[in-house]
């Protein structure tokens, strides 16, 4: 391992990211002049001048980039990146944040958690709002595979970082020949779905500012919005369709995004197992909901199947926008919703969650085992798309949902020690580290009451959930560390 080369990589990103300060301090002085320029003024200082110095002192280190090299710099970056970028949100200038608090926001967006620690988010300056919203659309496709597509340019393959930071059970598959232009194509991607997410917004009846800053969080799957009351703040049918739309569409795996357009055919999605799988998920749950609060007059006529819908896609996609708080919905609903959000959201999408394709794999296991207690001296197969699953695929996706239950257990432990009940607990880790936001109890709404120590703790939860969790524990073991 070349930590070096770590270091070197790391500091040329932070000098990349430094720059895009300035565009919010453009933005504050020039188009919003909200007086915070200062702001992003000092954060562009400190963020460019640390990363210089760490490129400057290892900028001689070359050498070929290992896999080890790949999960350090894409721990490194996710880590350097969500702390720098909670200096505007610490800035005594500007809203003055706590330090735990400002590495809460910061991580929350740049993992698409979309927990927050803010209120009144509607008289906060909106050049700060803008950079939420930009913090969570930069961490929604990964800052890795944008750092992925200019590595060449510093010198250095990026295979090893795809394969670190590119979420879901298989990895190793490339759209195209040469990373960076795998990259560039999810990038473009990506960038097309948030224009037109915006588009769509800004016809459905949103001001400019409001369309832009949500079709970044939508698009990533984040749910970080301008307003307190989110997307319920706009009381419009037709902007609720807009993001139920995009919402499912970012849940899908990018790659049949990509083959789609490249074939101009749509083929792909109808015939892909976890596509359809995931589609049939949010059917079910929505008509159940619907149904539910139906019988229980929550809401009258049309209206229970709109929230429904609405706060189905929203929860089990991990965006985490609200219409209503469906916390305090009839029976066992909010249970319900919450435990979709376990499922999340399509491999290879910016949602979170343990991915579809896991549970989707989980369950033809448990199937398979059935079968075998029916037949022992039969073969029964895994498949997917009509093609056999190896067993090391199934052994990797069990062995990450075991840790994944483990750790879930130890944080909720952690929280609990901390004072919450038993309901807030649980849904606050399961919240942040499925990156989805919006919990049940105490952080229904927001995450201001809790404790410091318990930010932190949450704030590495999102960091597990965004980096799937072995990416950042490889690192604490010996062998990683062995030559």
């Amino acid at each position: 391992m070349h930590l070096q080369i770590a270091f070197r990589i790391v500091g040329s990103l932070l000098m990349i990211f430094s720059v895009t300060m300035l565009l919010h301090l453009a933005l504050s002085y020039f188009v919003f002049e909200d007086g915070v320029a200062s702001v992003f003024l000092n954060a562009f200082a400190v963020t460019f001048i640390i990363g210089f110095c760490m490129w400057l002192l290892f900028r001689r280190f070359e050498a070929e980039m290992r896999i080890k090299d790949g999960f350090l710099v894409t721990v490194l970056f996710y880590v350097a990146l969500g702390s720098f970028g909670s200096i505007p949100f610490a800035d005594s200038d500007g809203i003055g944040l706590s330090i735990p608090d400002a590495l809460f926001e910061s991580f929350s967006g740049l993992t698409t958690t979309g927990a927050t620690v803010l209120t009144n988010i509607d008289d906060l300056p909106k050049t700060i709002l803008f950079y939420r919203q930009w913090l969570q659309w930069l961490g929604g496709m990964g800052i890795i595979v944008l750092a992925v597509a200019i590595l060449p340019m510093l010198g250095v393959g990026g295979m090893q970082l795809y394969r670190a930071e590119t979420p879901g059970p298989m990895k190793d598959s490339k759209l195209t020949p040469r990373i960076h232009q795998t990259a560039v194509a999810l990038w473009s991607i990506y960038v097309g779905l948030t224009l037109s997410c915006a588009l769509a917004y800004w016809i459905a009846g949103m001001n400019l500012f409001d369309a832009i800053c949500h079709s970044f969080s939508t698009v990533a799957i984040g749910g970080f919005s301008t307003h307190d009351l989110s997307i319920g703040y706009f009381k419009s049918p037709a902007i609720e369709a807009v993001a139920i739309v995009f919402m499912i569409i970012s849940g899908i795996n990018f790659s049949l995004h990509f083959y789609t357009f490249k074939n101009h055919s749509a083929r792909h999605y109808f015939a892909d197992d976890e596509t359809k799988f995931y589609l049939i998920i949010l059917l079910i749950a929505s008509v159940i909901t619907a149904l539910i609060l139906a019988h229980y007059h929550t809401y009258e006529g049309f209206h229970s199947l709109r929230m429904a819908v609405f706060t189905v896609v929203s929860i089990f996609t991990t965006t985490g926008f609200a219409t209503d708080n469906f916390s305090v919905w009839p029976s066992m609903l909010p249970y319900f919703i919450f435990l979709g959000a376990f499922a999340g959201a399509c491999a290879g999408s910016t949602g979170g969650g343990m991915k579809v394709m896991r549970v989707l794999l989980i369950w033809k296991q448990g199937l398979r085992e059935i079968s075998r207690l029916i037949h022992p001296n039969a073969v029964f197969p895994i498949k997917l798309n009509h093609r056999p699953v190896t067993n090391s695929v199934v052994e990797a996706v069990w062995g990450f949902f075991s840790v994944y239950v483990i750790l879930f257990l130890f944080l909720l432990l952690a929280m609990v020690a901390f004072g919450m009940d038993f309901v807030t607990a649980f849904s606050a880790v399961g919240a942040c580290i499925n990156n989805l936001g919006p919990g049940l109890g105490d952080v229904a709404q927001h995450y201001a009451n809790i404790s410091d120590p318990a930010k932190i703790v949450l704030t590495i939860a999102m960091i597990l959930g965004r980096l799937e969790i072995f990416t950042l524990l490889v690192l604490f073991t010996f062998m990683f560390w062995r030559k």
